[in-house]
């Protein structure tokens, strides 16, 4: 694990690179890396995420910045570009039941060949998917997902890259860890080795790559 700043950080993602982002509506997402990425212009990007957030947060700013040639996403609903942009034909928009989404990161991570549910059964869901019959009941096969960077958002991280996330932001963050080659995590904070508890820790430093500490991004509500 090394230490780094932000923008050495975010130079690791090239053009059409594959990455998963944490967060749920921009909860958990690392936003001073997501801005580092739209500052650079990198583009191509297949990003794996639950949602694309809102315009201006999370991952919505790589939709607004044009770094995005398709998501796999649950939800597009509260970001009106991705929309636009999927209607004109310029973002390949693939939408996966949550659930499914989540259990096929976890696939990935693990090195399963797939999953089994019957979420999308005789849905459009189903399109070009194979259907397995189990005692009467129809499933889908779905595939696993990997990518080649994971774009993690901690509370704190310690010397050895331990790391301790914050409450409900931890969402996606400790599934997508395992199922990508390379894994860079913005921080609040770095502490030093020892301070942690074994039992506070949710991801153990041997997973992760890099380290950036990003300064803390507040929102305001919006009337």
């Amino acid at each position: 694990m090394r230490v780094v700043g932000i923008d050495e950080a975010v130079s690791a993602v090239d053009d059409n690179s594959s990455v998963m982002i944490g967060g749920f509506l921009g909860c958990g997402s690392p936003d001073n890396i997501i801005q580092g990425i739209v500052e650079r212009k990198t583009r191509g990007l297949t990003v794996i995420a639950n949602d694309t957030s809102f315009p201006d947060r999370g991952v919505g700013k790589l939709i607004v910045g044009k770094c995005a040639a398709k998501v796999i996403v649950s939800h597009i609903g509260t970001n009106p570009e991705t929309q636009r942009q999927m209607i004109e034909g310029e973002l390949e928009v693939e939408l996966v039941p949550q659930g499914t989404l989540a259990e096929r990161i976890r696939a990935g991570g693990v090195g399963l060949g797939g999953i089994l549910t019957p979420t999308g059964v005789g849905t459009v869901v189903q399109e070009g998917k194979r259907i397995i019959a189990i005692d009467g009941k129809d499933y889908l096969m779905e595939l696993p997902l990997r990518a080649e960077f994971a774009l993690v958002k901690a509370k704190k991280a310690d010397y050895f890259g331990n790391l301790v996330f914050s409450l409900t932001a931890r969402n996606f963050n400790p599934l997508i860890v395992l199922a990508c080659n390379t894994v860079i995590v913005e921080v609040e904070e770095i502490v030093p080795v020892g301070s942690l508890s074994p039992d506070e820790i949710h991801i153990p430093g041997v997973l992760v790559d890099y380290v950036s500490v990003g300064s803390v991004v507040r929102w305001t509500q919006k009337n």
